[in-house]
């Protein structure tokens, strides 16, 4: 269940919040003017947003790390107006 309050409002109640979010399982969201700021979450919450987070980074790091430069076709940079020229790293 997510819970939303007002900032100011949170301010004054920030343990009965915490209290919530630790012993009731919901989840807070604080507001400015309508519109999400902050959330207050549970450890635990949080430890499996963290681990659910770092498959997807792998993932895109895999995926970068498998590309490989091409070579552009005859007449493509001119054609295109590319002045810049890729240098693979470590190459000056």
């Amino acid at each position: 269940m997510t819970y939303e309050i007002p900032v100011t409002q949170a301010r004054a109640e920030l343990a009965d919040l915490i209290n919530r979010v630790v012993y009731g399982g919901e989840r807070v969201v604080v507001t400015r003017h309508g519109k999400p700021l902050v959330a207050l979450v549970s450890a635990a919450d949080l430890e499996e947003l963290e681990a659910a987070e770092k498959p997807a980074d792998e993932q895109v790091v895999s995926t970068v790390s498998g590309l490989r430069s091409v070579d552009s076709a005859p007449g493509e940079q001119g054609r295109f107006g590319i002045a810049a020229h890729h240098r693979e790293p470590g190459v000056s």
